[in-house]
């Protein structure tokens, strides 16, 4: 048996370097370093896959949603409805740009942004509401954009963990960070479709939005040495472009793995009393970034559990140990009690491509031990 990782880079490289190795000598022979034909490539072959009219390569993943704010023209003090269980990058952006995230609750079930909750927070500067799709699965994008047209907001989506999953509901259909006004993403490495390094896309079906994100991500120049507005210099690598060409040709693969993973999972794990294993939505897919489930027996703590997985070689992950609102760079005075349980109970387990069944089976076996003895 091999050694379990969360994210096993190395052995994936391996099984693609036959691919990646050539292009990225390519590149180097050829000198194109820096907004490179790869780059434009990537860009056309995502909008080709994800059904959408504009797909900009940038920075990374906090660039993205930086750049789709400042696109919005949104002015200081603006509201913006965010989830508090997420990654800290959407407060942080809206914050760095002089706007006002207000924290709304989850759903146990989903992880994401309860909408239910929505329209109690939405005041006369309430602007935009900002769902973040996480762990792979989709918000309930057709309640939340219905919200939005009734009052007249922007929706930019966060499909950072997300990227190839579908959603069918109502008059909504579409793929995660494609259905909004604007949505983004992140090729960070240890995402379904990462890069080797950093690297974010931003997506619009608006031309004019992908106007204004190409010139603000160019230090806001129309053409070169021409600059029309305050921008920032945001570019995705040529090299890192070129690597996500060939990751992005093994994505359906790798999420039907990853779905294949978290079935033997759920089945593996069922009938455990001291655990709630996470479900797939009816209107939409999943493509597991993270399986996540939650601790809530009477007999074992959560970091009993992880102490007891470390011990058997077992990796596993808390996403995330504290919410947004309570953070002290974010702390805001509301309660938000799922959001608050979830800190408390959620783990996640490995699930990428490269986990072995023999792995995944001691991963299992060793749970259902574990719980039998408590």
């Amino acid at each position: 048996m091999k050694k379990i990782q969360m994210v096993d880079l190395s052995s994936q490289y391996q099984r693609l370097k036959h691919e990646i190795d050539p292009r990225i000598q390519s590149i180097m022979e050829q000198g194109y370093f820096i907004q490179g034909p790869s780059v434009k490539l990537l860009e056309e072959e995502l909008q080709e896959f994800l059904q959408v009219k504009h797909v900009i390569g940038v920075g990374n993943g906090t660039d993205a949603l930086q750049l789709a704010f400042m696109a919005l023209d949104l002015q200081p003090g603006d509201e913006v409805i965010i989830p508090s269980f997420a990654y800290a990058a959407l407060p942080e952006v809206l914050l760095l740009l002089n706007l006002k995230p207000v924290f709304v609750d989850v759903t146990a079930a989903t992880f994401c942004l309860d909408v239910t909750q929505i329209e109690q927070k939405i005041t006369k500067k309430t602007k935009a509401i900002a769902p973040v799709h996480l762990f792979g699965g989709v918000a309930e994008m057709d309640s939340i954009i219905q919200i939005a047209k009734k009052y007249g907001l922007f929706v930019i989506e966060d499909a950072a963990q997300s990227i190839g999953a579908q959603y069918c509901s109502g008059a909504t259909y579409g793929f995660a960070g494609c259905l909004g006004d604007i949505g983004t993403t992140s090729f960070f490495p240890s995402k379904n479709l990462g890069c080797y390094g950093d690297g974010g896309a931003v997506f619009t079906n608006s031309d004019l939005l992908a106007e204004k994100v190409r010139k603000l991500a160019n230090h806001g120049q129309s053409k070169k040495y021409f600059h029309d507005i305050v921008g920032v210099n945001s570019r995705l690598d040529t090299i890192q472009a070129e690597i996500l060409r060939v990751k992005l040709s093994k994505l359906v693969e790798y999420n039907q793995i990853r779905n294949d993973l978290a079935d033997q999972y759920i089945s593996g794990l069922s009938g455990i009393d001291d655990l709630i294993l996470p479900s797939k939505s009816t209107h939409s897919t999943h493509v597991f970034h993270q399986f996540t489930l939650r601790v809530k027996g009477k007999f074992a703590t959560r970091e009993q559990f992880r102490h007891y997985l470390t011990n058997q070689g077992i990796p596993s992950m808390v996403y995330y140990p504290l919410p947004l609102h309570k953070q002290i760079a974010y702390l805001q005075d509301v309660q938000l009690k799922v959001s608050e349980q979830l800190c408390e109970d959620v783990i996640s387990l490995p699930i990428c491509p490269e986990l072995t069944h023999e792995n995944q089976e001691y991963v299992i076996n060793n749970i259902r031990q574990y719980f039998k003895k408590n």
